[in-house]
């Protein structure tokens, strides 16, 4: 690499994306990369880690508007409050599938035939529904 700014297809290749991710989301207002040379884009290292928080606050399921105004945010406040909502909401979710993971777990450590007549997987579900 000759430079430290990177082309959209070096950021692209970097992080395994279609460059149309990386226009789409300039053009949502996510990233501001340089312009040079006849308008072609340049990354630089603070763009690659604006992307690598874009990437992991979509895998935590924020939306793209409320990524931006996590960018935006004026300051903390703002910005807490669109990470709190998520934060509670991903709790949420947490709880939810480490419940479903049990349920699993107890089903696979079953040996009857039927699984409703386990008194093992009865007594989970005993327990989650007041049977």
């Amino acid at each position: 690499m000759k430079s430290s700014e990177l082309t959209i297809g070096e950021v692209a290749g970097h992080f395994s994306l279609p460059t149309h991710v990386l226009r789409h989301w300039e053009s949502v207002g996510l990233l501001e990369p340089a312009r040079v040379y006849g308008s072609r884009r340049r990354f630089t290292p603070a763009d690659l880690y604006r992307v690598a928080a874009i990437l992991r606050a979509k895998e935590a399921g924020l939306s793209l508007a409320d990524i931006r105004t996590m960018f935006a945010a004026s300051g903390p406040g703002t910005r807490r409050e669109v990470l709190t909502r998520h934060h509670e909401t991903l709790t949420t979710r947490i709880a939810s599938l480490t419940a479903a993971k049990a349920l699993l777990e107890t089903a696979l450590s079953c040996e009857h035939e039927d699984l409703a007549t386990c008194p093992h997987f009865q007594g989970h579900l005993k327990d989650l529904y007041s049977l």
